[in-house]
């Protein structure tokens, strides 16, 4: 169980779901391990957020533990979506642990939002890698078939033909440097994901594609707290057992992050 989420799911606004998706990765695996690891490495954190002066086992969080992966992942995406649905039948919001970027879709499709923001190193615009069009690697692309646009925070990684399908009108790219001006729309409905990879890998190494030259880690903490309060839904995935627990102290932390700014309603 995630520490603080003790809320019963009948009383929950807010519920963790897991979803160790760990198909379609290309260089490093280990996303299957994502969830637990992160659940393990948010023990050492204070209940408390100065902040906002709120506490986090306040805040009616409910661990629904993991929804266990399968190879069918068209399949395994429909239950999760429906899983996620079922959160947000209830007016709970959901944050889901992944997993690889794909199961970002499962999230997207459950919430139906009218943009997406995606914290990325890379632009995740393929419409098929390696023959798969439900890849890690077309996590955006997937997610445009159902929102009508993405906006890419910190990518900086992408094929030529990504990079001329983010010149379209439906997508926005805003590179690292830009971030801190960077503000998110407030006037539609928004689902963000982050993809711990937008990270620079000396705070992130334990994910499958690390890509140099990305955020600081305060950085995207004040990134997920200015979009929090405007959105639906979160997601935080990609998330390895290939380090010593910087990814997932990390991604444990920003999940807190979105949930405390969320519940504060301010950034």
């Amino acid at each position: 169980m995630f520490p603080g989420a003790t809320a019963a799911r009948a009383d929950a606004d807010y519920a963790i779901v897991g979803a160790p998706l760990d198909v379609s990765t290309s260089f490093r695996p280990g996303t299957r391990f994502g969830p637990d690891r992160v659940r393990t490495f948010a023990q050492g954190f204070e209940d408390y957020d100065r902040k906002t002066g709120l506490h986090f086992s306040d805040l009616a969080v409910h661990d629904h533990g993991d929804v266990r992966a399968w190879p069918d992942v068209e399949e395994y995406l429909a239950f999760l979506q429906a899983t996620i649905g079922d959160v947000r039948a209830v007016d709970a919001v959901p944050v889901t642990l992944g997993g690889e970027h794909t199961v970002t879709v499962a999230g997207v499709r459950a919430i139906e939002p009218d943009i997406v923001v995606s914290c990325d190193a890379h632009l995740d615009l393929r419409d098929e890698y390696d023959g798969e069009e439900l890849s890690h690697a077309c996590a955006t692309r997937r997610a445009l078939e159902t929102a009508e646009e993405v906006v890419v925070l910190g990518a900086r990684s992408g094929t030529a033909e990504e990079w001329e399908r983010a010149e379209a009108a439906d997508v926005t790219v805003v590179e690292p440097s830009d971030l801190p001006e960077w503000e998110p729309p407030t006037d539609r409905s928004l689902y963000m994901s982050v993809d711990i990879d937008v990270l620079d890998p000396a705070y992130a190494p334990g994910t499958g594609t690390p890509e140099p030259f990305g955020l600081d880690s305060r950085t995207l903490h004040d990134v997920v707290r200015r979009v929090a309060p405007h959105a639906d839904g979160f997601d935080v995935v990609e998330v390895n057992d290939r380090d010593d627990g910087q990814a997932a102290t990390v991604a444990a932390k920003l999940l807190r992050a979105f949930v405390y700014a969320h519940a504060d309603g301010t950034d």
